[in-house]
């Protein structure tokens, strides 16, 4: 399903689009698509490394205490 937009680009920005999008022989639509969803799935990796980097933060100590408790855990059945 397709939704109608109007959208209001800068000169230099839709002259860009204009050549590349000819040159490539992609019509213009489908090129802008196409980059929207390249640019909405770079932002959703970052927005996820984000989150990522926060939730390690929060569980940071309890997985070096695990850590340390599995060390011990295994010196103790080498010795």
């Amino acid at each position: 399903m397709y939704k109608a937009l109007s959208l209001k680009l800068r000169a230099d920005v839709f002259s860009q689009v204009e050549e590349i999008s000819k040159r490539a022989h992609i019509p213009r639509n489908a090129y802008i698509n196409r980059a929207l969803d390249f640019y909405n799935t770079y932002n959703k990796r970052k927005l996820l490394r984000k989150q990522f980097h926060t939730e390690s933060q929060l569980v940071r100590e309890d997985s070096l205490r695990i850590l340390q408790e599995f060390e011990k855990i295994e010196d103790d059945l080498i010795q």
